[in-house]
């Protein structure tokens, strides 16, 4: 696969919100990293993000995260893998990330808002309006993967 242009020289100036975006979701957000990535993973598969994939996936093995837990993301539903909380955080995202399907439904804020209070709910949502945006961005450029390697190393999951 070829990338189709180097969205990042040329227009750096659009992409500052983005990311400011993602370094309060990082650092301020009061959110565990794990579940942010775990969500950012979760999205990027839904989306088929090969890059994000790549990224999200190779950050939650240098946080600790399991293989088993990794490879059943998908089926996580199925899994006795997750807490309640995360499960929560994961219905949320694929709602939100299948928006046309299914517009949300209130059973699932219903759901993730019993394990999240208001300022979390709102920032779990921004974390996934912004990997949205991140996979949007990777798969129209067609962002080369594979080479990512994680600032973080050895951080054990949350």
């Amino acid at each position: 696969m070829q990338p189709r242009l180097d969205y990042k020289s040329v227009a750096p100036e659009a992409l500052k919100p983005l990311l400011q975006l993602d370094a309060y979701l990082n650092h301020s957000s009061g959110l565990e990293p794990s579940l942010l990535d775990l969500v950012r993973l979760r999205a990027s598969q839904i989306n088929g993000c090969a890059f994000c994939i790549d990224m999200h996936s190779k950050d939650l093995r240098a946080r600790g995260e399991t293989e088993q837990r990794l490879y059943e993301l998908n089926a996580w539903r199925e899994t006795p893998f997750y807490s309640d909380r995360k499960r929560a955080a994961l219905e949320w995202t694929e709602a939100i990330t299948l928006i046309s399907q299914n517009h949300v439904p209130d059973d699932v804020f219903k759901k993730v808002h019993q394990y999240f209070s208001d300022p979390e709910l709102v920032n779990l949502t921004m974390v996934i309006v912004a990997i949205n945006g991140w996979n949007r961005i990777a798969i129209s450029f067609r962002v080369v993967h594979g080479s990512y390697q994680p600032a973080v190393q050895a951080r054990k999951t949350a």
